[in-house]
């Protein structure tokens, strides 16, 4: 059994949305179980509408819910203890759940989850990563929005945080990872990146096989199975692949029904044209996984539907069963162990 704790109260729909959603996953993984939390008199008129989803979830009442425009330090001093996304993080903590799913405030999930969880050993700041579809398949991406500006040895704890998630998801003995760059040649970009890949070609990680430097169009064509960010740069890259998908699906359609020749047209390619959608429908892979904590986290879009938040609900649960909580634990501290030590005790980089 697969225990799932959920924040029913977050994103723009709160529990209409998050609910129905867990029916979604029980009906396709039988083994999951949810542990739900939220306002009473939100979540249970909801919940009497979906006898199914009862039976395989335990529903606890929380007085608070944090907002989606809350600060970060409003949600952690109104929230901490007693709103519904502290009590599915604690779930997490206390050992109740194996991974939260939440559609709610990303700065304030983020604070809570590294106030409440912690980070592992060594890990300096969290990430979040995202599976990002790409010409050859799946790619990841990290970080798509917790940190803004890394150093060289939080590029490089992404890139081992992103292979071991690779590894377990994919089922890739050595993912390809590469450093999202303004070019491919060594003596391009910001000396924080430069230095993370020099760091990278000296580690030698046998958990992964670091390619260098890649560029943005890199990142649609899967050039790499990881691709290494900092935050900001990377909810930018995130957000504009989102709207461009959104888009071209919209050219799409308006030239398919602009005349009666193209509506034929549709007619006779229609299933070459439903692949097509389904490969660039936003919902298929929304979720964000924060890495790097003490337990599992995944951030679904705040304005994501019922597939939606489903898939997000999903991304946990295979986070749970691939055992990529524990590759990452066990690489970082492969990587950490053998990093060289200078005369004063102090961990070098070089």
């Amino acid at each position: 059994m697969i225990r799932i704790s959920i924040d029913a109260m977050g994103g723009d729909h709160g529990p209409e949305v998050t609910l129905p959603s867990l029916l979604r996953v029980a009906e396709r993984r039988p083994d999951a179980r949810f542990l739900i939390f939220g306002r009473e008199e939100e979540v249970r008129p909801v919940l009497d509408r979906l006898p199914r989803l009862e039976e395989v979830s335990d529903f606890t009442h929380c007085e608070v819910a944090v907002r989606m425009d809350d600060k970060p330090s409003q949600a952690l001093r109104n929230g901490r203890w007693k709103s519904s996304m502290w009590r599915a993080i604690e779930a997490v903590k206390n050992g109740e759940a194996d991974a939260c799913v939440s559609a709610g405030n990303t700065g304030a999930l983020m604070a809570m989850s590294k106030f409440c969880l912690r980070t592992m050993a060594d890990v300096e700041r969290p990430a979040i990563a995202a599976i990002w579809p790409t010409i050859r398949g799946e790619s990841i991406v990290l970080d798509v929005g917790a940190t803004i500006g890394a150093d060289a040895q939080q590029l490089v704890d992404f890139a081992i945080l992103g292979a071991a998630m690779a590894n377990a998801l994919f089922d890739i003995d050595q993912p390809t990872v590469g450093l999202l760059n303004v070019g491919v040649e060594e003596i391009k970009g910001q000396e924080e990146v430069k230095e993370a890949g020099r760091m990278l070609r000296d580690a030698a990680l046998g958990t992964m096989q670091y390619q260098g430097f890649v560029e943005g169009d890199d990142i649609g064509k899967g050039t790499v199975d990881v691709v290494v960010t900092e935050g900001f740069a990377g909810n930018i890259a995130l957000k504009t692949a989102e709207g461009t998908a959104r888009q071209i699906a919209e050219y799409l359609r308006a030239a398919m029904s602009r005349t009666l020749m193209a509506r034929i047209g549709y007619l006779f390619a229609r299933d070459a044209f439903q692949r097509l959608r389904e490969k660039m429908d936003v919902r298929r892979t929304n979720g964000g996984v924060f890495l790097g904590l003490t337990g599992i986290v995944v951030k679904s879009h705040g304005a994501a539907d019922e597939e939606g938040f489903a898939a997000a609900v999903e991304l946990a649960y295979e986070m749970v069963k691939s055992g990529v909580f524990e590759r990452t634990r066990a690489t970082l501290d492969l990587y950490h162990a053998h990093r060289p030590v200078t005369p004063t005790g102090a961990v070098s980089n070089a």
